[in-house]
């Protein structure tokens, strides 16, 4: 797909009559609330205290929040890859809760079509947190009496009518309060501050909408945006691993998830099986190695990229898509790779002001974290 240069006045003569809803951050829309798991206050400190709580794990030191630091941007940032009980490492890097929300699906490869279905599976993965089964989750909330209080004030529900279901939705009641917009690049796309930029950020943003082809991906709508086509990708990230004996893992995997393999344990437990991305939820060869298109927003603070933790910096994402998704320029592109990435042909300056215009895309609330 081509994109036509623009001329960033467009962008502010636009950004000068949009008005943002008033009840919500200036860049985002309103959030999408399930009917079958409406909000409340109670219900959201409910949640909070389930996702802080190391009970839930073998060791009783392993929380969602490990993973999910509210004070490093809800990730585990420097990690590569995320650490559960007694320090076992997956294969994956640890997203952001921030805008969670908004995502179509959850899981680098979308496994999941809901906070409250992904907020079930770390319990009980061998590596995060390493629970058999739900029992001693619900041990514990049915007869710890701020617990059953709470659920019982919550859902109505005490003893045995407590189930995981209920554990779930309060969780992920408690993920949907965390939103995070008004960034400097809010004020000026949507707020109409033209000098909420400086010139070497405006000039990134020309190379985001235009010959850096980062907004293909990375959307902007007219009133909002989440900067996530909420798709996936073969961006020839990691997949070195398994090109030449692709096809063989794939089959093999297919007939291992056939006889009762679950998903979440096999990416998170194999490097090789990690790679297959997309193809491992839904079996089809065109999302082979495909990984969802993160966010963007906050991205200065949580290094490393990708969905296996490789580029360490935002300097090397900029050079790995500048070399169209190659580490090195001597490396080779696979098979599978999706069509839309190729080189940019970007400049040392028009890469140094993309970098600088990505950080712009920070909310107030993690720049004062970045700055403690």
């Amino acid at each position: 797909m081509h994109i036509q240069p623009i001329d960033l006045t467009v962008f502010l003569s636009l950004a000068v009559c949009i008005t943002p809803l008033a009840a919500e951050p200036l860049g985002l829309p309103p959030v999408p609330i399930p009917a079958n798991n409406p909000q409340s206050s109670e219900k959201v400190k409910l949640g909070e205290k389930l996702f802080k709580d190391p009970r839930f794990s073998t060791t009783s030191s392993v929380s969602c929040s490990t993973c999910h630091d509210e004070n490093k941007a809800f990730t585990d940032s420097p990690k590569t890859v995320s650490e559960g009980i007694n320090q076992l490492k997956g294969t994956r890097n640890a997203p952001t809760v921030l805008n969670a929300a908004y995502m179509r699906t959850l899981f680098w490869d979308g496994r999941e079509p809901d906070l409250e279905g992904q907020a079930g599976q770390p319990f009980l993965n061998p590596v995060e947190m390493g629970l058999k089964d739900y029992t001693p989750i619900l041990t514990i909330v049915r007869n710890d009496p701020q617990y059953a209080a709470s659920f019982k004030s919550v859902f109505g529900k005490s003893g045995d009518q407590i189930t995981i279901n209920e554990v779930t939705k309060a969780i992920a009641s408690f993920e949907r309060t965390k939103i995070s917009a008004n960034s400097r690049f809010d004020r000026f796309y949507f707020g109409g501050d033209s000098k909420a930029l400086d010139a070497a950020e405006q000039r990134g943003f020309t190379v985001f909408m235009t010959q850096g082809r980062c907004v293909s991906c990375h959307t902007i709508a007219q009133t909002h945006a989440l900067f996530t086509d909420n798709r996936f990708h073969n961006l020839n990230v990691g997949f070195d691993r398994i090109n030449q004996d692709v096809r063989e893992l794939a089959t093999e995997f297919s007939k291992a998830k056939q006889a009762g393999t679950k998903v979440d344990i096999a990416v998170l437990g194999n490097k090789n099986t990690s790679e297959l991305g997309r193809f491992a939820v839904d079996d089809q060869w065109s999302d082979m190695g495909a990984f969802k298109t993160p966010t963007l927003r906050n991205v200065e603070a949580t290094a490393p990229y990708m969905h296996d933790g490789s580029l360490k910096t935002l300097e090397d994402v900029v050079d790995f898509y500048n070399n169209g998704g190659l580490v090195k320029k001597e490396d080779t592109v696979n098979a599978f790779q999706s069509g839309g990435i190729r080189p940019l042909n970007l400049d040392d300056q028009q890469k140094k002001d993309l970098v600088a215009f990505l950080k712009t895309l920070t909310s107030p609330e993690i720049q004062k974290q970045l700055k403690e």
